[in-house]
């Protein structure tokens, strides 16, 4: 038998022990909420705040968005608070009370930011990015004009922890559709509102 086995057979029990250390720290990581795998639906009204649309734009956005453990933190408070940064992607179905259009279907994705308070119950988030998708445009003056359309969104709000399965998010949310000048005219559509969430979070 070559040399190299019993070294081998004496650490394999440390190997074992240290991979056993390993997926224990996991579940000791995730005692933070900052830390866990989340699914959140949310609902939205929003209004328009430009004109570079003549139309009374009214759109209200359902969302289901999965946002990440924490990547890394910005920052660490002596007292347990926390400046972390995670990633968020949503499906997006926005439905148009009023404008050119019917409805939205789409894809998004963002950094969410999350400056947590030391006991872990509450957390001020922002998020920015974008994505693209669908819409029913037609050839209306001041809608859209093309189906496909990209959209560019941000929000900021406070979380509140329920418990270490659940929260609650409130936030002023703005988004933008526009089809990078694909069209013309391409007037765009600005809206801004209030944006309200319901959070499951798992391991």
């Amino acid at each position: 038998m070559s040399p190299l086995f019993p070294p081998f057979r004496s650490a394999l029990p440390c190997t074992v022990l240290s991979l056993l250390a390993l997926l224990s720290n996991p579940a000791h990581a995730q005692s933070h909420p900052a830390d866990r795998w989340e699914l959140a639906i949310e609902a939205g009204y929003l209004e328009k705040v430009r004109n570079n649309s003549p139309l009374d734009y009214v759109i209200a956005p359902l969302q289901v968005a999965w946002r990440s453990p924490a990547m890394f933190d910005l920052w660490k408070g002596e007292s347990g608070s926390r400046l972390t940064v995670r990633n968020r992607i949503a499906i997006i179905y926005e439905t148009y009370l009023k404008g050119a259009e019917d409805y939205y279907f789409a894809l998004a994705g963002a950094p969410t930011f999350e400056l947590w308070s030391a006991n872990q119950k509450s957390a001020l988030f922002f998020e920015i990015g974008g994505g693209a998708g669908l819409t029913n445009a037609k050839n209306i003056p001041g809608g859209q004009g093309q189906d496909f359309t990209f959209n560019w969104f941000s929000q900021l709000g406070l979380r509140y922890q329920f418990d270490k399965k659940q929260a609650f998010t409130a936030a002023g949310y703005f988004t933008h559709h526009s089809n990078l000048g694909m069209t013309d005219p391409n007037p765009g559509i600005d809206v801004l509102g209030l944006n309200l969430g319901m959070v499951w979070q798992f391991d």
